[in-house]
């Protein structure tokens, strides 16, 4: 029988492809093997680096140390860190067993089909070696060079922006820019009659969390300001060039937000709403302790906010966990080239990683971010919300160093309990500072928290209610979900409305109602 010009092109085509075949698996292996090692080295280096920073500060705090104790003190001291080394160096390890075990039980069978679909040449549907190799070497692009390449492209939309000039500066200081925030909202004007709020953002987790994703309509800041309420943020200047930041004390940070305080009621005639962000809360809360903000603060909101840092599950025990001569602010605090001395926030954040080490474990976080961007289907193209890549870009973007004025009331929240009368473990201007003066002065205050915040648990948040009465809201997911998730107005607790069973009240919806009730008066 004569064969066709077609049955020769076709016979060509499949003689090629056969031969082909191994060079294309071995080239996809190759490319895998290539992409996984890159890959695994960056997820590496972002848990390492801090590690190696950390040593060089443990160099220069025990170089301090060694003279004020007894050798045998040192020793025993040294003994019991490597005990707590010993027990986090387990639990990674076994994390990171069993993470890669998951991997493989899912994985190894897949590999398995594929070496007999192609041994015996299979045609049932299931993969074979060619479509198996790349397969692996499309997820290993992926999670390598395309999803840092697409969080590095988020920044133009992810958090305030002000040097676009969108958003007009309305006080400063030598610490900090007051800046308004202006609506985003299609037609929203903002209404100079409406009651101001003033919002006091975290200082290591960074501003830009609280302006998420403006153009998207997720931006806690911006769900104010675009239901028209006069709405102002407090942002820090940069540290590593600010010297009066760098030497900031606690009455500073005081004074400088009853400066902004007065500035905002001047324009408005009415008194401030102070909004504070988890550290930001904390700190907003001890300013209106102080006293020195009467007359210009007449309601309080905080979201996420450690108000007795002992009673938290996982952060206090893990400091707790640590031998006393350690657990000491020496070993985190960086010495600039000028001589002043700050807390180094991507050490801050290292030990909340360190603290949950079985879920942020190099390896565990490398196969978590595979499962997450894995393809459902062969050959379907790379998806994931801009939501994850923000959030992405704010934890590999946005750790800041801040004051150790500021960590030092932190450090002293989660190592002092708050007192059986209220009393906080820290002071300021020389005056202690206790809960019930709030329900003295008769100031409002909304506390938002997270149902599964693992960074700041209820107990945690919810402190001031063994001592005061205390509107609280609770909000489903962890810390920053009504930065992210709840900040959007279509959202099942979007923030300007009454949710869940129990009729919470988001904060903008307190605002609001707050700002009727001034009204009515």
């Amino acid at each position: 029988m004569m064969m066709t010009f077609s049955d020769m092109c076709c016979s060509e085509e499949k003689l090629t492809k056969t031969f082909l075949a191994p060079a294309k698996i071995a080239a996809d292996q190759f490319l895998a093997m290539q992409n996984c090692v890159a890959g695994f080295a960056k997820y590496a280096n972002e848990f390492m680096i801090p590690y190696l920073i950390s040593t060089n500060y443990f160099g220069m705090a025990e170089q301090g140390k060694i003279s004020d104790s007894s050798p045998m003190e040192s020793i025993l001291s040294h003994l019991e860190l490597m005990e707590f080394n010993t027990d986090l160096s387990a639990r990674n390890l076994n994390a990171s067993m069993k993470a890669f075990g998951d991997y493989s039980k899912k994985e190894l069978p897949r590999a398995v089909d594929a070496f007999f679909n192609t041994l015996f040449n299979c045609n049932g549907g299931g993969e074979k070696l060619e479509e198996f190799m790349s397969r692996q070497s499309a997820i290993m692009d992926i999670i390598t060079n395309v999803y840092p390449k697409a969080i590095a492209d988020v920044e133009p939309e992810y958090g305030f922006h002000f040097e676009r000039g969108i958003n007009p500066k309305v006080a400063e200081t030598d610490r900090f820019i007051l800046y308004q925030v202006t609506p985003v909202a299609p037609g929203v004007v903002t209404d100079n009659s409406m009651k101001p709020i003033i919002i006091i953002p975290p200082y290591v987790l960074g501003a830009n969390i609280l302006g998420f994703l403006p153009g998207e309509r997720k931006s806690y800041t911006h769900c104010f300001a675009d239901m028209g309420i006069p709405t102002y943020i407090r942002i820090s200047k940069d540290i590593s060039i600010t010297p009066a930041l760098q030497t900031m004390t606690a009455e500073d940070d005081t004074l400088d937000t009853k400066y902004f305080c007065e500035v905002v009621k001047a324009k408005h005639d009415k008194q401030v709403t102070l909004n504070g962000y988890c550290q930001g809360g904390f700190n907003a809360v001890c300013n209106v302790l102080s006293g020195e903000l009467d007359g210009l603060v007449d309601a309080l909101l905080t979201c996420v906010a450690p108000m007795d840092g002992t009673r938290s599950k996982g952060l206090s025990n893990f400091l707790k966990g640590l031998p006393r001569r350690f657990n000491d602010l020496a070993y985190g605090t960086k010495t600039l080239p000028n001589g002043n001395k700050i807390a180094d926030g991507k050490l801050m954040g290292w030990v909340y990683k360190l603290r949950s080490i079985e879920n942020e474990s190099p390896l565990v976080a490398f196969f978590r971010d595979m499962k997450m961007l894995e393809p459902k289907k062969v050959g379907e193209p790379f998806k994931i919300s801009k939501t994850a890549l923000a959030l992405n870009y704010w934890l590999g973007y946005e750790r800041t160093d801040l004051p150790l004025c500021i960590t030092k009331m932190s450090f002293a929240s989660f190592n002092t309990p708050i007192t059986e009368d209220g009393t906080l473990p820290v002071t300021l201007f020389g005056r202690t500072l206790n809960f019930k003066r709030i329900q003295e002065k008769k100031i409002p205050w909304l506390i938002c928290y997270g149902e599964q915040d693992d960074l700041v648990e209820k107990d945690c948040a919810l402190a001031p209610l063994d001592y005061i009465d205390v509107e609280v809201s609770a909000f489903p997911k962890g810390h920053v979900a009504m930065a992210t998730s709840w900040s959007s107005p279509k959202s099942e607790c979007a923030l300007h409305t009454r949710f869940g069973d129990k009729q919470y009240r988001g904060p903008v919806r307190y605002h609001l109602d707050l700002d009727a009730e001034s009204n009515t008066l």
